[in-house]
């Protein structure tokens, strides 16, 4: 009997995500008075947000096979160029959030078309790239953050709509898009396609292996920009340091929202579940004052344990079969 348990939770690992945010919130509740007071639900629903909406970019990369490290790098660039659009070259603030979303999605292209074309491995080509776009960020900033970002841009970081974060809302509706698109389209089903990893097909495959690299890829790079805009409109300033935590994260939380690391399996709303349950963790650290340095840890060992029951239970369920 116990052996099937495990066996439906490890083949269908979203119902196994949904029972351990169910447990985590209820005990998170009874630890902490001030966890479900309104005012903490806001700050877990805009912080989910932004590591969310790069979740989301990254799970869709992992179903696909790949891997991109430098997408937290991405938003912070992203985030400053569009700062310095509005504040030294005084363009206007739409126009500078669309530049920089632009930028952000040929970035993702960038790494796309290296991985594609030269065939490298996604990780470590991402690596180098991080430190590209992360050099340029110092060189453009200098170190400092930029300062004076108009209050008209403001409120899509800090305003509400019905009670619920802006962010937040706008991450609901990409999920909700990514999720239709990965499932419901043809070239979403061609990224679960079995053996679709560097695999030389007649028929065209090849050329639909890159068109969907190409578009996974500047789809993650578009998200990662979008998440370093709505953080800068959120803290009012441009600052250099944006993404550098938006690494360990979405990985560990694609992987416990069941998204496979050797791709083909997963959904970008399952992911969500995953960060979901992270954010919850990370604020019950904080509600109990324990130093915000922990969360470093607490995302390192979540990442171990996720991958490791990934593992563990492919090879479970490659016995059963």
């Amino acid at each position: 009997m116990q052996r099937s348990r495990f066996s439906i939770l490890a083949t269908n690992p979203l119902a196994g995500v949904m029972v351990a945010l169910v447990i985590i919130f209820v005990l998170s509740s009874l630890i902490s008075p001030y966890f479900l007071s309104p005012y903490n639900m806001s700050v877990v629903a805009r912080t989910l947000a932004f590591i969310g909406l790069i979740t989301v970019g990254q799970s869709m990369l992992l179903i696909l096979g790949e891997l991109d490290l430098s997408l937290g790098v991405i938003g912070g660039l992203c985030g400053v160029i569009a700062g310095i659009f509005m504040v030294n070259f005084g363009i206007e603030p739409t126009v500078a959030c669309v530049m920089a979303l632009a930028l952000g999605a040929v970035l993702g292209f960038l790494n796309g078309l290296l991985v594609t074309k030269l065939r490298l491995h996604s990780l470590v080509l991402t690596i180098g790239t991080a430190g590209i776009f992360g050099g340029a960020n110092l060189v453009l900033t200098k170190g400092v953050a930029i300062t004076g970002i108009p209050p008209s841009i403001q409120y899509f970081g800090r305003g509400d709509i019905l009670g619920l974060p802006l962010p937040f809302v706008i991450m609901l509706a990409v999920v909700a898009v990514a999720t239709f698109f990965t499932l419901k389209t043809p070239f979403g089903r061609y990224m679960y396609a079995p053996g679709n990893k560097r695999a030389r097909s007649p028929g065209g495959g090849e050329s639909k292996r890159s068109g969907c690299v190409f578009g996974v890829f500047s789809f993650a790079g578009f998200l990662a920009a979008l998440a370093g805009i709505l953080m800068v409109a959120r803290l009012g300033t441009a600052q250099p340091s944006i993404g550098e935590s938006w690494v360990l994260p979405p990985i560990a939380a694609a992987v416990i929202g069941g998204v496979a690391t050797t791709g083909g399996v997963g959904t970008p709303f399952g992911a969500i579940i995953g960060a979901t349950i992270i954010g919850i963790i990370e604020n019950i650290i904080v509600l109990y004052g324990v130093s915000p340095y922990w969360q470093g840890i607490v995302s390192g060992v979540l990442v171990v344990v996720a991958i490791s029951f990934d593992a563990v239970s492919r090879r479970y369920i490659r016995k059963e079969e």
